[in-house]
């Protein structure tokens, strides 16, 4: 069964063709910098064991206009591995936000849809190119299942204490304001290679995901137990755009002593801030030349980052009451071993001590680069969301 899944971020769309229910993908690809000068998309056959890779660079506006350049590649050219449309059974759509309504792998209806819409406001960056990207994959793969996998859904296990906001009930049985929680769908993949690293069958892992969007987990017996981000994507960890934490009297501040309206401070700490807000940059890869290049503004955002991660690593220390395991994934935490050397700096004192050589050769694949003496395993697990997305959409169909 051929099974295309689509994992659009904020700024970027991974995509991956599976003839399930093999692992290994028939292609994969990346359209990047989406929106932002620079822009390319990277396309990759797989044919035994080898690979062949094209790069199309090129300003990609949206996510809509990535993904038809995408189908293209898919159906046409030297690089085609499909005839047509038609030989796609399923698509498989990463949906950041479920709200209260999904809790697991959905076929996507128009009532689906409607409610994905109506998400729009608790997850912006998000969950409108997710929906863009249903219609343009709808319009395009007609006969196949459109199916929705929501990052909410593995972080239905966290704890009401956990969960819970200090406001009113009413608040939460009404509205559904509570903790939900994102990126589950990487989070669940790497904590179930790293169980398996581990080769134990409880186990304390500290998931750290560092893309555009950042998210951390503390994860006991393979059960998310708690997590950064809470009833939208917008709290926790500093990011490419997005504040992370911030006081709320900000918030009020701002709004009762500048004048900004609601839209105004949804922009701006969705959109404004983290990287982009400190150091003039939503890419971490354009931070680092500016650090090289002597900008303070740079270099802060760099500290503060890491600063926020150690701040939730103590605190996940605490919940967990140990730790066997951190791992490091996503963009960033995959890509960028200055990032982790910072993390991880300073907290021996939590069993946690870094390899300089293994840090700084890691190369794609999981590695162990925690120091030979060192009581916790320190873990750089590539993220494939692309084949948990696949493996749920194949769970559902057949």
């Amino acid at each position: 069964m051929n099974i295309l899944v689509i994992n659009s971020g904020s700024s970027s769309l991974k995509y991956q063709l599976f003839k399930m229910p093999e692992k290994a993908p028939v292609c994969s690809g990346l359209a990047e910098r989406i929106g932002i000068e620079g822009s390319f998309i990277k396309h990759t056959v797989y044919n035994k064991g080898e690979k062949q890779s094209i790069e199309a660079p090129g300003f990609v506006a949206d996510h809509g206009e990535a993904l038809k350049q995408v189908l293209a590649l898919l159906t046409e050219g030297d690089y085609a591995v499909i005839a047509s449309p038609d030989d796609i059974a399923a698509v498989g759509h990463r949906v950041v936000h479920g709200g209260e309504h999904f809790s697991g792998p959905t076929i996507i209806t128009e009532e689906v849809k409607h409610q994905i819409k109506k998400l729009f406001s608790l997850a912006p960056l998000h969950n409108p190119v997710n929906y863009k990207c249903i219609e343009v994959a709808e319009q395009t793969f007609v006969n196949a299942k459109q199916i929705a996998v929501f990052d909410t859904a593995f972080h239905q296990t966290i704890p009401e204490q956990a969960y819970r906001y200090a406001i009113p009930e009413s608040y939460y049985k009404e509205d559904g304001i509570r903790v939900y929680g994102f990126h589950g769908t990487s989070h669940k993949y790497v904590s179930e290679q790293a169980v398996n690293w581990l080769g134990q069958k409880e186990s304390k892992i500290i998931s750290v995901h560092l893309g555009n969007g950042c998210s951390i987990t503390a994860i006991k017996n393979g059960q998310s137990i708690d997590t950064s981000m809470g009833f939208g994507p917008l709290s926790g960890l500093m990011m490419g755009t997005r504040s992370g934490d911030i006081d709320p009297s900000v918030i009020f501040h701002l709004m009762e002593h500048s004048g900004y309206t609601l839209s105004q401070l949804s922009t701006l700490v969705n959109k404004q801030c983290g990287l982009l807000g400190v150091g003039g940059s939503s890419d971490m890869r354009d931070i680092r030349k500016m650090v090289n290049e002597g900008k303070k503004a740079a270099v802060l955002a760099v500290k503060l980052y890491a600063y926020r991660i150690k701040k939730f690593i103590g605190a996940y220390a605490a919940v967990l009451n140990g730790i066997d395991a951190i791992v490091f994934t996503a963009g960033v935490g995959e890509n960028d071993s200055q990032m982790r050397e910072a993390v991880c700096s300073e907290l021996e004192y939590l069993g946690i001590e870094l390899d300089q050589e293994l840090n700084a050769t890691y190369k794609g694949e999981l590695k162990e680069i925690s120091a030979a003496t060192a009581r916790v395993k320190i873990l750089v697990i590539p993220t494939n969301e692309e084949y948990e997305i696949a493996h749920q959409c194949f769970g559902l169909t057949v």
